[in-house]
């Protein structure tokens, strides 16, 4: 478990032996609709259940939201938004205090948050503790830092004027949460968009409501005034009342490429409101024959393995130069059928259930395709158990770029491993996709690993590891995966509308 968890630069200061004992019957404190810093039923009455993935069984009934609910929220962030209230006339460097203190409570309830996160995500609860959460109060503390210090310019115009632009906050920002990783994306989308002095209704994924409504409470423990953060659980529709309301200006989704479609036109039909999409990958990982390939071997299971392969940027397609691609092929194998697979909140496991029944049947769908097409199977490939939604890690060798599983989005524990033999044909093939979220090359000749980079179409690269996804780092895809930026400086402009001031002066001097 270790190896795995030091590939993320957040966990230096957290070791194996210090983790606490999870708690795997964590108390389910919030269930209802959070607007206006209060809770309330939904105007419906209707809930939904959110069910354990490790056993198949209902947490929850949570309120389901609507559009009746999405107009409610729309009316508290339009009040809280307005000119000369609280939030509008509070100091930057406040709001960057309030989320310096959202981080301190998150802090605060480390073992509680990654135990409810493990519950309802199924998720590993080491990689809940060690990961998850260390890295959403990393990201928070980060942006709290930049509340006072994204400004604009004094610009040196011709004439006798004064010119200078401000950064002005855009102003009701929606934001749908996917569920893979629900409490970091949370952290992602807040707290640029409060840090620059917007408002906020975030919709978390259906499948994983409850740190994100966890976290609600939290912004009105930390002092954020009504209205600022709401929260409205639900279905699609829920995301889509949003998308349509006139009275949002922005939209921040993470998600499916086919749903990222949907919500851009929507957007546009609706008032042109602004997006920010991060969608889906099928992200290429470059072996060259110079590599350690053992070190190679499990830095390419980690990318694609991680969270039981449910990540947008995994490595997904591992091409392998053929000097060493038999020997690859072998010890990557042998790592997937070592991979221990059970009950997340045994502190040994290092993979939980997929997220649900639907994600269970598309993954083992693409696995079936792939020994239909040709592809060698070389362990895995069964659903584990009838309980819960367990797939036992695969590995598929003798993958061609025209199978669909080296085409389409798995999102599940399925490596397939590709053949090249040169630089310009694995570079040829690896942009061969509608997707450009990530890539990565292992190399020990810094020339070449620089003449790929330089070649491949993503929005990161990675040279000699994977997933080092970093506050301070910008994070988004080119192509058919999305559009935007998350996380660094790059992630504000996002949340901000850029105003130009002119004043007329009666002299001027230089």
């Amino acid at each position: 478990m270790l190896r795995v968890l030091k590939r993320f630069h957040c966990l230096r200061r957290y070791s194996s032996a210090a983790l606490p004992a999870p708690d795997t019957n964590p108390p389910i404190l919030y269930t209802g609709i959070f607007i206006n810093n209060e809770w309330h039923k939904s105007k419906s009455q209707k809930t939904f259940p959110t069910v354990n993935p490790a056993t198949s069984e209902i947490i929850a009934e949570v309120q389901e939201g609507d559009s009746a609910d999405i107009d409610f929220a729309v009316q508290a962030a339009n009040k809280a938004f307005k000119r000369n209230s609280p939030w509008r006339t509070m100091d930057a460097s406040q709001r960057g205090i309030l989320l310096y203190r959202l981080a301190d409570l998150i802090e605060r309830d480390q073992k509680y948050i990654a135990s409810l996160e493990t519950l309802d995500n199924g998720k590993p609860y080491s990689y809940a503790y060690n990961v998850d959460v260390p890295m959403s109060i990393a990201v928070l503390r980060y942006y709290a830092g930049w509340a006072d210090k994204n400004h604009g310019k004094v610009i040196p115009a011709d004439g006798q004027v004064f010119a200078y632009t401000r950064h002005e906050p855009v102003g009701i920002c929606g934001q749908i949460i996917p569920w893979n990783f629900p409490i970091l994306m949370g952290a992602w989308k807040l707290g640029p968009a409060l840090a620059t002095g917007n408002v906020v209704i975030l919709t978390p994924a259906e499948q994983t409501p409850l740190t994100a409504l966890y976290m609600a409470q939290l912004t009105k423990e930390a002092g954020f005034p009504g209205g600022v953060v709401n929260v409205v659980p639900g279905y699609g529709k829920t995301g889509a009342a949003l998308v349509d309301h006139n009275g949002v200006d922005k939209i921040a989704f993470t998600g499916s490429t086919e749903v990222g479609q949907l919500i851009k036109q929507n957007a546009a039909a609706s008032n042109l409101k602004r997006t920010t999409l991060e969608l889906g990958g099928k992200s290429p990982n470059i072996i060259l024959k110079d590599v350690d390939v053992d070190k190679a071997v499990e830095t390419a299971h980690f990318g694609l393995f991680f969270n039981m392969g449910q990540c947008c940027c995994a490595g997904s397609r591992t091409f392998v130069q053929s000097n060493i691609y038999d020997e690859f092929v072998e010890k990557s194998a042998l790592r997937a059928k070592s991979k221990t697979v059970g009950d997340p909140f045994d502190l040994k496991i290092e993979q939980g259930p997929q997220i649900d029944e639907d994600q269970l049947n598309k993954i083992m769908s693409m696995i079936q395709s792939g020994k239909d097409q040709g592809a060698s199977l070389l362990t895995g490939g069964e659903r584990i158990g009838d309980r819960g939604y367990f797939v036992a890690p695969t590995v598929f060798a003798n993958v061609e770029d025209d199978m669909t599983i080296a085409k389409e989005e798995i999102f599940g524990p399925v490596q397939q491993i590709l053949k090249f033999h040169d630089l310009e044909e694995v570079i040829e093939r690896a942009n061969n996709t509608d997707y450009g979220l990530a890539a990565a090359v292992f190399t020990k000749d810094i020339n070449k690993a620089n003449y790929i980079v330089q070649g491949l179409r993503a929005g990161t690269v990675w040279v000699n590891t994977y997933n080092a996804i970093i506050p301070q780092v910008p994070f988004g895809g080119f192509k058919m995966s999305g559009h935007g930026r998350e996380l660094g400086e790059y992630g504000l402009e996002a949340y901000t509308e850029v105003k130009s001031v002119i004043v007329q002066l009666e002299q001027k001097n230089s």
